[in-house]
């Protein structure tokens, strides 16, 4: 009897574990292993399809935001080449560096924790956002430190106890060192080197390029 009931305790656990609704309502963190990356024609570099064991879903990363590799939502397009400071068309290059960027990333199993909150978007399929990590590497921190996303979204605190503002403040120190290497997106940047905060509002007014809008305050999805 006691077996039978350890069985169907297990059987429970998991099933809660695939329960998105369940588990985003008491903000539990959910922890795959082994996942597998799946190709699909709207993957970008941070959203993408993958497979976790029989069940598939669309991830989408916290905190960054990688360059849109199409003009399919011109105003994304637009406020993230205003933000790297080069043209639409060096934008959507380097959306594909990314989506092939995350793509090699995840070539083996890897790890995702959600907690099952959707990342809604334009498109038909239900998105989830997540934190994705292959051999103990963050994904974000990836794309960020090699110049192919901009730290943006919706940023919380850690599963390991790290807030927030932590985190934020490291993939911004990561964003400022990818610029100063112009490594990917910087590469080609029209924006002035200043020591400040540069990815504010104000900033941008003294250096952002002409005709640039300067983005919103405050991080948003």
């Amino acid at each position: 009897m006691s077996r039978l009931l350890t069985f169907t305790g297990l059987a429970l656990g998991l099933t809660v574990a695939w329960a998105p609704g369940r588990a985003a309502e008491r903000r539990e963190w959910i922890t795959l292993t082994n996942c597998q990356y799946v190709a699909d024609s709207n993957n970008d570099g941070d959203s993408f399809r993958v497979r976790c064991g029989t069940n598939e879903f669309v991830a989408r990363l916290y905190f960054v935001d990688a360059p849109e590799p199409h003009l399919q939502y011109p105003e994304r397009t637009r406020e993230q080449s205003a933000h790297f400071g080069v043209t639409l068309d060096e934008t959507m290059k380097a959306g594909v560096a990314a989506r092939d960027l995350t793509r090699e990333f995840l070539r083996q199993p890897f790890v995702v924790r959600t907690r099952w909150v959707a990342a809604g978007g334009r498109g038909k399929a239900l998105r989830y956002y997540a934190l994705v990590e292959a051999d103990g590497r963050s994904l974000a921190e990836a794309l960020v430190s090699q110049g192919q996303a901009r730290t943006k979204g919706v940023a919380l605190a850690l599963p390991n106890g790290v807030k927030a503002s932590a985190y934020v403040d490291r993939l911004e120190a990561l964003e400022r060192e990818a610029r100063q290497k112009r490594l990917g997106l910087w590469a080609n940047s029209t924006l002035k080197e200043t020591s400040g905060d540069w990815t504010t509002p104000e900033a941008w007014k003294t250096n952002a390029p002409p005709g640039t809008t300067a983005p919103a305050a405050g991080r948003t999805p």
